[in-house]
């Protein structure tokens, strides 16, 4: 399909960063009998990945602002203008060798998500999105899905781990869900939970603690496949306070009713 110019420099600096992840991805295996060396590894193929992203970005709008994980926030001339970036969603995945991972690009102009991608180059299935022009994986346009009761669907979650979020909130949380629905995943890649919502996967999904590179392109696609998102508080104030909670408009609000109640 034809994709417009900003789509085309997002895909295009995907796809590069990609070939250095999948070629990392590949080594993974054979550091395992090391304590140390998969991290380290993993940690330097992250930041090669976002230095690889930016250098991409830059020479196609070289005054834009650009946000990453590794790096913080680099200001651009262009104040209007900044890319949100995880060069590798699901980095604990990609340490273990579970081919759950992916690129998480966006664009923000004014305060306002115009445009996100989530790649994973291990399924090279990719994801798009544009303002105002729907959502697609691998070209085929995708939708949120249609369920209407809680007892139909499978929710993706996030669980706290260890010195991350809050592990009773979350007990209560998933207690009330669980007894509400017909399944419950938690995958570990915020980006690609929030881009199986928009293309059906998942019903819903929630998560708490988190930072702008996980969410920001994640949002525009499941808003661009005719979903809710909101925060975990009904607000839409996800990059600001760092949850959120997304599906088609009926579940998602149902959901957060549970969760409310959950919370107290």
């Amino acid at each position: 399909m034809h994709h417009s110019a900003l789509l085309n420099v997002m895909i295009a600096a995907a796809r590069k960063t990609a070939r250095a992840l999948k070629r990392d991805f590949g080594e993974i295996e054979n550091l395992q009998v090391s304590l140390k060396g998969p991290a380290n590894f993993v940690s330097a193929a992250d930041r090669r990945a976002e230095e690889t992203l930016y250098a991409e970005l830059s020479k196609a709008r070289p005054n834009y602002g650009f946000l990453g994980e590794e790096g913080g926030m680099r200001e651009g001339t262009d104040k209007s203008h900044r890319w949100i970036v995880d060069p590798l969603d699901g980095t604990s995945n990609f340490l273990h060798g579970l081919p759950q991972f992916a690129i998480s690009l966006a664009l923000e102009r004014e305060g306002a998500i115009v445009a996100g991608l989530v790649y994973n180059p291990a399924s090279e299935e990719l994801f798009v999105a544009e303002k105002g022009k729907g959502a697609f994986l691998n070209d085929h346009r995708i939708r949120v899905a249609g369920r209407k009761q809680l007892a139909d669907c499978l929710i993706g979650c996030g669980i706290p781990h260890l010195g991350r979020g809050d592990v009773n909130l979350s007990r209560r949380e998933i207690g009330a869900v669980q007894v509400n629905v017909a399944g419950l995943r938690h995958y570990g890649a915020t980006a690609l939970d929030l881009a199986f919502v928009a293309a059906g996967r998942f019903d819903a999904y929630w998560d708490r603690v988190l930072k702008p590179w996980d969410l920001a392109a994640g949002i525009i696609l499941v808003r661009e496949a005719g979903g809710y998102v909101s925060d975990c508080d009904g607000a839409d104030e996800m990059l600001e306070k760092g949850d959120v909670l997304a599906g088609n408009e009926a579940i998602g609000k149902e959901l957060l009713r549970v969760l409310k109640a959950a919370k107290g």
